[in-house]
Formats: structure tokens, sequence, C-alpha cells
């Protein structure tokens, strides 16, 4: 006979090996569970976290926009279809699986849902709900399909399945010219402004912070932007090597490449940004590679890991090269992103365990304002993720450094907010400047 211990292994195992099952919400609204009004005092589980989702996430919203004019006219154009009625929008505006998939009857209607970020629940939810055990927590994470959202990888991974895409759930530039957002990813501010249901900082099974809870935004922050770069590369070689479910010969992919390339108001030189700033490198028209996912990263990198940033700097500049061209070659795109991705991972697992300190964070900072002409002139998208990193970073800095100057410097990053507001107006070099003032400001 087998000892218990295998034998228990033995039946997660066989688990593990088939497609986890969804409950849908209603699982977890009960107030001895997720759906209290309010906290639970001295608990480790806050306990109202479904009360919270629904009153306060947008994710519990996420289904209504597919029944907007927009959501509509894209499906009926794109699908011939409604936008709830189409398996392409409802996998990152509900909760939607195969009938298969379902353990009991749910409406997609309730949007985006604790499932869709921490795993079909069936199997693990009688543990879930039992006293606490030890290795409870791994049992469900390593054989029962949760999703552990305590690990900053597996929790942004998570996040840029939808807010970046995969093989499964991606916008195209189809689908934004016919009026979908434009995507863009940042653990820290998106995990801010969703209402958090977590106690801040995290804390582990044993009820102590799970990371270093003073650097905790830095640590998300950074962590959060190579796992989107890993998941940018994964999509874009995806859709080079023509794994594509509408058509395999769209390419390129022109959501890859920078807006503002070919989206602009074609004035005069002296009015224009764009022309008076010059073609440095390529020709007035090309097509230029969108790096936001990673023209902020580097810098990290380079400050925490130089030689993953060296790596990563060769690479993606061979990326870029090739994308410039409109007749790229398919099958190198997507051997070069391949290769990029598991330097992505590989940054992402340094930074989630990476010891933080104070001047460190002030040397990054410092690093994106003073590459303000670099990441300005790239794409509005670009100035949107420095916004946000100098955002997060000082956020996390200002606590431990009390600067005197610190309403200043926040005040001058709401400006870098404001200048994104509207991205038909937005002006690089205005934008550049206000980096340079933020940097005579750090200190």
């Amino acid at each position: 006979m087998a000892p218990q211990g295998d034998a228990q292994t033995s039946n997660f195992t066989a688990v593990s090996q088939s497609f986890g099952k969804y409950v849908g919400p209603s699982a977890c609204a009960a107030t001895s569970c997720h759906g209290s009004v309010k906290p639970v005092p001295k608990s480790r589980i806050l306990q109202n976290e479904y009360s919270t989702w629904v009153l306060s996430d947008k994710h519990s919203h996420a289904y209504q926009e597919l029944t907007t004019d927009v959501g509509e006219h894209i499906a009926k154009i794109l699908y011939k279809t409604k936008a709830e009625d189409s398996p392409k929008c409802l996998g990152c505006h509900a909760l939607a699986p195969r009938p298969e998939q379902r353990a009991r009857p749910f409406e997609a209607t309730e949007g985006v849902t604790c499932e869709n970020c921490h795993g079909p629940a069936a199997d693990w939810l009688d543990q879930h709900t039992a006293r606490e055990s030890p290795g409870k927590h791994l049992q469900s994470v390593n054989y029962l399909h949760m999703v552990d959202t305590r690990n900053i990888i597996s929790r942004a991974g998570k996040c840029v399945e939808c807010h970046v895409g995969d093989a499964s759930k991606s916008v195209n530039h189809e689908m934004i010219a016919l009026g979908h957002p434009d995507l863009y990813f940042e653990l820290d501010s998106f995990s801010e402004l969703m209402s958090p249901h977590w106690h801040l900082p995290r804390l582990s099974a044993e009820g102590k912070p799970a990371e270093d809870s003073s650097w905790e935004g830095v640590r998300n922050w950074g962590t959060g932007q190579a796992v989107q770069l890993r998941a940018a590369m994964d999509l874009l070689a995806w859709r080079a090597r023509g794994e594509r479910t509408n058509n395999s010969d769209d390419w390129p992919e022109f959501s890859e490449l920078s807006c503002i390339a070919c989206h602009h108001d074609l004035i005069g030189p002296v009015d224009n940004w764009r022309q008076e700033h010059g073609y440095a490198g390529h020709r007035p028209g090309d097509p230029t590679w969108r790096g936001s996912s990673y023209i902020v990263l580097r810098l990290v990198a380079r400050e925490v890991d130089p030689v993953i940033a060296q790596e990563l700097e060769l690479k993606l500049s061979a990326l870029s090269k090739e994308l410039r061209n409109l007749n790229s070659n398919r099958d190198g795109t997507a051997n070069i992103a391949a290769t990029v991705a598991p330097a992505a991972q590989k940054l992402a697992e340094h930074l989630a365990s990476a010891s933080y300190e104070r001047g460190e964070v002030l040397r990054i900072m410092q690093s994106i304002c003073e590459d303000s002409e670099e990441i300005s002139f790239d794409d509005e998208r670009a100035a949107a993720q420095a916004t946000m990193a100098l955002n997060a970073l000082y956020i996390a800095y200002q606590k431990e450094a009390r600067p005197p100057n610190a309403n200043e410097v926040q005040t001058a990053i709401r400006r870098l907010f404001q200048q994104l507001e509207n991205r038909s107006a937005y002006n690089a070099g205005l934008f550049a400047k206000e980096l340079h003032r933020i940097r005579q400001l750090l200190r």
C-alpha cells in the first residue's frame, strides 16, 4: 500500500490533469465568507472582498461595456453578432467558460468575477472554506487550479492575460480602429485604482507581510513591468507566426507599432512637434515598434541587473529594426520575440525578490526624467508608462525619505497625467520639458 502522503498527492495530481470547473461569484458572497459589509477586525481575511468588488471594482461592470453603442458596433462589424454573444468579447469582459467547465449555473452578466482572477474554484472551494491547515494554500495552487495572487509574478500574469493579451484574448488594430480602447498596463497603479480588497501590505498564509511592505509598491511596479514585457513578446511571437483565429495573412499587426507614427495632424513643421523633432534612425513615414512595454523597464534593468539589461537591449534593438520594415520577416520577428520572453521572465523573478533601498529608487526616478527625450518622443503610451512609474515610485520614496518638496513633486507628476488626458493633443516636447523639470526637483 502506498503511503498516505503519496495517495493524497496522486489524488491531487489526478484533479490537476483535468480542467477546473467554475462555480460563479455567488459562492463567495455569504457574509461569513467574503460578503461582509465591513472588514472583520483582527482577521487575516477582510471578509468584505465580494462587497468591495460588487460596489467599487470596475471589473464588476465589465459586461455592461459590451452593451454600449461602441461595444455593439465593434461586434456587429467584426463578428456579425451582439457583443454579449461573442466568445471573443466575453473572454475578457465576463466569466463565461464553456458549458462543460461550469459546476453550477451562473450568469455572464456579473462581469469579471472572483474566478477570473483566482482560478476555477470547484476543486478548491471546500478546502478553502475549511479551517486553516498547513500546506492548504499550496495544495490549492499546485493541484487544484487556484491562482496564487500572493505571488507578484503570478498575480501580474493573470492581469496581463486581458490587459496585454494572449493567444486566446487580444485586441488588434482592427478592433482599435472601430473604437475599442487601446491596451496598456501597470500593476501598482491599476491595483490601487481597483479598490483593493486585500490587506496592504499583502499578508502571507501565516498573517505576516508577504513582501517588504515599505517598498511593496516599487516591487509591484517593477515586476509588473517585466511580466508585461514577457506577455507582449509572447503575443507578438504568436501573431508573427500567423497563429491567428481570424486571418493568418494579416501582417504586420499594426497594434504592435506606434500609433503616432501614422495618426497625427498633417500640419506645418513649425506647429508639428513630430516634424520639428526629426526622424533620426529611420525615414519619415516608416512604422516604428511600439516600445512602451520596455522603454521605462530598461532603466530599471540597468540599475538592478546590467547583464539582463544588455541582453534585452540587443534583442529588442534587433526586433525594432525588423518591425520598422513593413515587409518584416515573420519568422525572424517571432524568433526574436520568443528569446526576449524568457529574459523578461528572469528579470521579473529578480525584481520580485530584490531588496530595495531609498537611493536606488531615487536613481531610477532620476533616470526616467533624464531620458525625457527618448521616452517622450517614442509614443504617448511610453509617456503614460513613465508617468505611472514616477507616481508609483515617488509614493513609496516620499514615505521613506520624506523630502521637503514632496508636494511640489507630486503636483508636477499630476501635470504629467493632465498632459495625457487627450491623446490627440499629446505634445512630446512639452512632456519632455515637464520630465526635465521634475528631474530638477528630485533630490
